[in-house]
């Protein structure tokens, strides 16, 4: 499952059939009438553009012709919010969600994927920028998962969770400044668990925006967990208490 594509005329092409693209890389300084189409389609398409030299490109296309353009397609489509609010819906279950904020670890957003999906859960949102996205190593760490779980993209999550909560889903946090334990807290009923990066958590933004916050008793000289391994503790505390 290979999610890049090169070259002038595929990536075109790729752009014209409204293929879900994640980002394209363009050479630096190179000028054509197709590279000036590329970047206007882009643009137009709201995909962000990153400009490197030919070697990086070289490398990105291994050995491949790749006329100065790399795209980044996404494995799977995505979803919307609304999709997976919706399937909630249909299901007659009250929202469960899993929130990535800014995860950079493909293994770890395909690990969590692959749990949201066994444990249940509508649906995965993640952010369009500072995130991994739905690529061949997430799809293939998810076994498969990402067939079946909706994951939606969106360009801000604080806002995204906004919108949850006016939809009456309330959003738990994970912060090991929180006074909680996630075994203390009420994890049910309709619930968005936001999981942070793997190196600085989730964002002061995206705290503030929770409505609580919780945190794993960590009894050893390591002070964090791996964002999956957490996310499948949070996640499957929330399936105990809901069941």
């Amino acid at each position: 499952m290979d999610d890049k594509i090169y070259g002038r005329n595929p990536v075109i092409e790729a752009l014209d059939a409204n293929r879900q693209i994640d980002r394209i890389c363009l050479q630096d300084g190179l000028r054509h009438s197709q590279i000036s189409k590329i970047t206007a389609m882009a643009k137009e398409k709201r995909i962000p553009l990153r400009f490197v030299g030919r070697k990086k490109l070289d490398e990105l296309a291994e050995g491949g012709n790749h006329q100065g353009v790399v795209a980044f397609a996404a494995a799977h489509a995505y979803s919307e919010v609304d999709d997976i609010l919706e399937l909630a819906k249909k299901k007659g279950e009250p929202p469960f969600i899993l929130i990535a904020d800014e995860l950079s670890d493909p293994h770890n957003l395909g690990s969590i994927i692959r749990t949201a999906n066994a444990a249940g859960m509508h649906g995965v949102i993640i952010p369009k920028n500072r995130s991994v996205s739905l690529n061949s190593t997430v799809a293939k760490v998810s076994a498969g998962a990402v067939e079946y779980i909706p994951v939606a993209r969106v360009a801000n999550i604080a806002q995204t969770i906004e919108i949850l909560k006016q939809k009456g889903v309330w959003v738990a946090g994970t912060d090991l400044s929180a006074a909680d334990y996630h075994y203390d807290a009420d994890l049910k009923g309709p619930l968005a668990i936001v999981i942070g990066s793997e190196g600085k958590g989730i964002s002061r933004l995206v705290r503030e925006k929770c409505d609580f916050l919780v945190k794993i008793p960590m009894i050893g000289e390591i002070e964090s967990l791996n964002a999956s391994v957490a996310a499948g503790i949070l996640i499957y505390e929330a399936v105990r208490q809901r069941s």
